[in-house]
């Protein structure tokens, strides 16, 4: 049994814990709707004396948000539909077919899944370069797809191997091939899966911001990331409107934490224990 005192310090730890986690994302916020001179004043204050929503209207206005925005929607989209077509057939195949050197597939995804960006990043370019795809949306998002495929293979296998393997069996017996039985029978079951899987997959690729850096310099073809980097002022830096870029940035992954938060954690559990 715990003590009183024991669980007061585990909420103090937990409440510091939040703070320390909370406190860029709230400073980001009061920043964003500052007036340019409470900004820089100092000291800075906590709270905002006057709230303002011309740093929001100046992003979308003066700068090409809006175009940032709509090039980080078709790459995270189109990268999360191809990381979720071939993750998915390719963890069923892991988990339930009987393929030679099943163990060193996996740990090769294993090495892949880890390997930095950076040290791919100008052969790509390169490559790129030659098949004339450089400011192109297939720039980032086949090497996206790439990135990101190995991690949701390994989900998505860990949940395959959570389905009865009796299911596999009756579907053979029944006559249905490998395609039918992994398409009408598991991907229904394992349906929390994939919504992890594309989770991961599409916030990896909506905040990604070296390979589109370097493979998309044109600024009617820049992601959000890069476009809040490269906002510049006349004779300063416009902090309120790369706060408030920032803000509008994190919405979608806010929202979509908030409504698949329980298959984000289920999904990073899952195998856990088997497998």
């Amino acid at each position: 049994m715990k003590t009183k005192r024991q669980v007061i310090v585990g909420y103090v730890v937990l409440i510091l814990f939040l703070v320390a986690i909370l406190l860029p994302f709230y400073w980001m916020l009061v920043t964003s709707i500052k007036p340019d001179l409470e900004i820089s004043a100092y000291p800075p204050t906590l709270f905002p004396h006057h709230w303002t929503f011309i740093h929001y209207a100046t992003a979308f206005q003066q700068d090409n948000f809006g175009i940032y925005i709509r090039n980080s929607v078709i790459v995270a989209i189109c990268s999360t539909f191809i990381v979720l077509a071939l993750a998915s057939m390719a963890g069923f195949a892991v988990a339930r077919l009987p393929i030679p050197g099943k163990k060193t597939v996996l740990i090769a995804l294993l090495i892949i899944s880890v390997f930095p960006e950076i040290a791919v990043i100008a052969p790509l370019y390169v490559l790129l370069r030659d098949v004339n795809w450089l400011n192109s949306y297939q720039a980032l998002i086949i090497p996206y797809s790439a990135f990101n495929m190995p991690f949701a293979v390994w989900i998505l296998r860990n949940y395959f191997l959570e389905v009865p393997g009796a299911l596999f069996e009756a579907a053979k017996m029944d006559g249905a091939s490998v395609f039918q039985t992994f398409y009408r029978i598991f991907l229904p079951l394992t349906r929390p899966g994939l919504f992890a899987a594309a989770v991961f997959t599409f916030v990896a690729s909506w905040t990604e911001f070296f390979m589109a850096l370097v493979f998309n310099s044109s600024d009617t073809m820049r992601t959000i990331p890069v476009g809040i980097a490269l906002f510049s002022g006349q004779y300063s830096e416009p902090y309120g409107t790369i706060f408030a870029g920032s803000v509008v940035s994190i919405l979608p992954i806010v929202i979509l934490v908030i409504i698949f938060r329980k298959w984000i954690v289920s999904g990073l559990t899952a195998g856990a224990v088997k497998g």
